[in-house]
């Protein structure tokens, strides 16, 4: 199927992203959020990525006009999927509201539509069990920030068909997106080898093994990783990743236990770049 319209769900951090690289991609795009200062912030931050790639030479000016008028603002779901070939939710990671959102879904979006989910970690089976089309139902999880990050990991749940996988790919590589196909797992690929990684650092910090910093300049210097485990989880967000390894550590068992300074961390408020302090600080308007 060759898709022509998009509605992205949630204008957060992933949602106004992956809104970004749909446009920018030659999609007609649907961006809705309950919050109208969502949508607000959301909007801004598109343009200004687009203003920036213009003024850096990575988006010809053409293209950018394009994408602009391609980009749609949304309040009710009901308008966001009307008409839509793809949806894309990018809602909080909690899987009864997945499971809810699916389900009103498969009522509201065209028969046709394929629904995709930006879950990290969570299982898009269950997602897929509340509709009538599960073949139509899809994983795409993207990466933050979504306009610089490459892959896109495309997860075939229980009953996805060939036809809807093909379809996520072919969306993905217009979005400029390296695409990996991947069998429903927990946590998938990379988010499993990542919270196990950033958790193992945790424990190496809570330890006195070295300092936070200094964990960072190993990987980034000694294993090649662009970005040390402690800077990636404050830009992701500590509470996301905990959730995450909560997640793990009920389906996969021990080994992906939750560090407990991660848990105190969380339960300081300490959540990362969004709370201006998570393993690092970072001053108002960084």
């Amino acid at each position: 199927m060759t898709v022509q319209n998009v509605a992205v769900l949630g204008a957060g951090l992933m949602g106004r992203g992956i809104a970004y690289v749909s446009a920018l991609g030659g999609m007609r795009t649907v961006l809705e959020d309950a919050s109208g200062e969502a949508l607000e912030n959301a909007a801004a931050e598109i343009s200004a990525l687009l203003e920036k790639g213009v003024a850096t030479g990575k988006v010809p000016g053409d293209a950018a006009v394009a994408a602009r008028h391609r980009l749609i603002i949304a309040r009710s779901l009901e308008d966001a999927v009307n008409g839509a070939d793809l949806v894309i939710e990018a809602v909080p990671e909690r899987i009864e509201l997945k499971v809810e959102l699916f389900a009103t879904l498969d009522r509201q979006s065209p028969p046709h539509a394929v629904l995709a989910s930006n879950t990290s970690s969570l299982s898009i089976t269950e997602m897929a069990a509340a509709t009538r089309r599960p073949r139509q139902v899809v994983g795409m999880h993207f990466f933050n920030p979504v306009h610089r990050m490459r892959l896109l990991e495309v997860v075939r749940a229980l009953e996805t068909s060939e036809e809807t996988l093909a379809t996520a790919v072919a969306v993905g590589e217009r979005m400029g997106k390296e695409c990996v196909v991947v069998r429903e797992s927990p946590g998938f690929v990379t988010s499993r080898i990542n919270a196990m990684i950033g958790n193992e650092a945790f424990y190496m910090l809570q330890e006195g093994v070295a300092g936070a910093a200094d964990i960072d300049k190993a990987l980034r210097l000694g294993l090649n990783h662009p970005m040390g485990p402690f800077e990636l989880v404050d830009l992701v967000g500590l509470d996301t990743r905990l959730a995450i390894l909560r997640f793990l550590h009920r389906t996969l068992g021990e080994k992906f236990r939750p560090c407990p300074l991660l848990e105190q961390y969380v339960t300081a408020g300490r959540l990362g770049r969004k709370s201006g302090r998570g393993v690092y600080d970072y001053p108002a308007g960084s």
